[in-house]
């Protein structure tokens, strides 16, 4: 099968879904193919824009600088713990 074949045109016209609850939420489906030609996995940024809701790619990927953000904090000697050790007395001794 030719890959291309695969592809869905844009939406020039509004196309009906269905509204469904997801626990006390509400959801829509959106088919996989539109997904995959838009590289989404499993996360998408919304936005209310003139009474429509706007999903689109991420643009910057949730949590890509913790790890360098973190190794900057304890560089600067920031990493200190801020409540201090808050052991309770019938804990005993820890074992990591």
């Amino acid at each position: 099968m030719n890959k291309k074949q695969n592809l869905i045109t844009p939406l020039k016209v509004s196309m009906p879904v269905s509204v469904r609850a997801i626990g006390n939420s509400r959801g829509v489906v959106i088919p996989k193919a539109i997904l995959e030609q838009l590289g989404i996995e499993r996360e998408m940024d919304m936005s209310v824009e003139d009474a429509k809701i706007i999903l689109s790619k991420p643009k910057n990927p949730v949590r890509k600088s913790w790890a360098n953000d973190a190794k900057a904090i304890a560089t600067a000697g920031e990493d200190k713990l801020i409540a201090g050790d808050f052991n309770n007395e019938n804990d005993g001794d820890w074992v990591w």
